[in-house]
């Protein structure tokens, strides 16, 4: 296997902020919303690292954090990093077997690794247990192994992967058995806030996580929205509104 092609071909890109930051302004942002034209799927921002399975058309499967590739089938030595490996290991075994002989090209599940006391936001979320969500589904074609890192790069930073629809992001978690991070609304996009301020207030009623494993439940990290056919995303974080106001009462 090309694991370098494979990698590349894989990472998860960022996801935009829903008011764009300002690149002067360390981190602030700006009265610059995403558009979005038609309905908004408001998802749960769970506070924890991304996590990637990858599953071959052969039945090989791999994990990888965000930016590396951290074990694959067959090994018995694997990174630890942020324990993403132990709590994906059987997600990637049942996945492997679940779409065997279903899938011609490459199948990538994305999920959200949270909850692990090795993650600095797991008191949230319960007693240290790790735990995941899945947010994000792509299928790659196989033939585009065979290109040159290089090529594969600017075809990723370039808007060249594509992720699955709502519809069938949750047909792959129902057949999976794996649980979608909340879906917490879902309304027309003209009925977002347009300014900063109107926006942080609206999130407010989802500031509390949705995905504990135990005990009283903690604050999750904000919302993702997205539209149902995944043509436009953005994220929406806490911190992100909370330092811009901050700044903007401290101007005053």
């Amino acid at each position: 296997m090309n694991l370098h092609a494979i990698n590349s071909l894989t990472k998860y890109p960022s996801i935009p902020t829903h008011h764009r930051m300002d690149p002067q302004g360390k981190g602030g942002l700006l009265e610059e919303p995403t558009i979005f034209t038609g309905p908004v799927i408001g998802t749960e921002k769970v506070d924890g690292t991304n996590g990637r399975i990858i599953v071959l058309p052969s039945g090989t499967w791999l994990i990888g954090s965000r930016e590396d590739l951290l074990t694959a089938s067959g090994d018995i030595v694997h990174n630890t990093a942020l324990g993403v490996v132990d709590a994906l290991r059987p997600v990637a075994e049942s996945a492997a077997t679940m779409v065997a002989g279903g899938f011609s090209e490459i199948l990538v599940l994305y999920l959200e690794v949270y909850g692990s006391r090795r993650l600095p936001a797991w008191k949230q979320y319960g007693c240290g247990e790790a735990a995941y969500r899945l947010f994000d589904v792509a299928s790659v074609p196989a033939g585009m192994l065979s290109w040159e890192v290089e090529r594969i790069a600017s075809w990723r930073q370039n808007g060249g992967q594509e992720f699955a629809a709502e519809p069938v992001l949750g047909d792959l978690a129902a057949r999976c058995d794996l649980a979608l991070t909340p879906r917490l609304f879902e309304i027309d996009g003209g009925d977002l806030p347009s300014d900063i301020e109107g926006m942080r207030a609206f999130m407010e009623a989802y500031r509390g996580t949705r995905v504990a494993t135990s005990g009283e439940p903690g604050l999750n990290e904000g919302i993702v929205l997205r539209a149902p056919d995944r043509s436009v995303i953005s994220k929406a974080r806490f911190q992100d509104y909370d330092r811009t106001l901050q700044r903007r009462e401290g101007q005053r």
